[in-house]
């Protein structure tokens, strides 16, 4: 029997999503205790009839109830439950809610596991976004059979500022660069068309795109690499590509990347549904 003649101390988390909120606060206060703490997470509570079960067996018990509810009802609920059962409770979420309604200009959404949903989000983007640099310009064409989708296309039609906007969208892109004295790799065309996208843009603008990237670098601007008579070849090159992959093709003449990448999203959730 613990100091003060008390069983050992239980603490029920009780949360409407996994309760990890409110079991990151509890332990983070009980480590300021030299006593050992049962803790028992209940989470995904929807029902009262539960909720009835759980302060039952806390009842009986040396018990402490720590909840992080969001649904007005199980809040009400769970405080006038637990002054009957003379339980000690905490709402761990609570106040801070309504702190926040003193300084939001909106009512809050009321939607249980949110935090994790973002979470979850926020690490799906950064998957897509190390796998974008990864697979970059064809560095490695193996990425390009882990991809949810890969760009080919000469040099300067936005594949990587599209790779980069996809990725940000928690979509895999892999890019691959159509030059005519190399020819592509394999994995292009294990790919399935469905998955792959041709970018083409118009010869003129082009050249003037490579003109000035070339200037920025402090070349000439006679290069090879911006001649029209180079570009035509070029394109014609990547058009007899595409043709052969079988793939969409998108034109991304004067169009901003989140432009292009919409029609890209939109054709990839067609392609899905089909």
């Amino acid at each position: 029997m613990p100091l003060g003649g008390k069983a050992d101390p239980v603490v029920y988390l009780i949360s409407d999503s996994l309760g990890e909120t409110a079991e990151f606060v509890v332990k983070a206060v009980a480590s300021q205790f030299n006593i050992p703490v049962q803790i028992r997470r209940e989470p995904y509570l929807t029902d009262l009839l539960r909720l009835q079960k759980i302060l039952d067996e806390a009842a009986g018990q040396n018990s402490l109830i720590a909840y992080t509810l969001v649904k007005p009802e199980l809040r009400k609920a769970i405080r006038e439950k637990a002054q009957v059962y003379n339980l000690p409770i905490v709402d761990v979420m609570g106040p801070m809610l309504e702190g926040f309604l003193q300084i939001m200009p909106v009512e809050p959404r009321l939607e249980p596991g949110l935090i994790r949903r973002m979470d979850g989000d926020y690490f799906s983007r950064i998957i897509a976004v190390e796998f974008a640099v990864k697979y970059d310009d064809g560095k490695d064409p193996r990425g390009m059979l882990l991809a949810d989708v890969v760009l080919v296309g000469v040099s300067r039609t936005s594949k990587t500022p599209l790779s980069m906007y996809l990725a940000h969208k928690q979509i895999k892109t892999a890019n691959l660069p159509l030059i005519p004295e190399v020819e592509p790799a394999r994995e292009i065309y294990e790919v399935p068309k469905s998955k792959v996208i041709g970018l083409t843009i118009a010869p003129e603008l082009l050249q003037k795109i490579r003109q000035e990237r070339l200037s920025s670098l402090g070349l000439r601007n006679g290069s090879n690499y911006a001649s029209i008579d180079r570009i035509l070849q070029e394109l014609d090159y990547a058009q007899r590509i595409m043709r052969s992959i079988g793939c969409r093709v998108f034109d991304v003449s004067n169009k901003a990347v989140e432009e292009v990448a919409g029609k890209i999203l939109k054709f990839l959730k067609e392609s899905d549904r089909s």
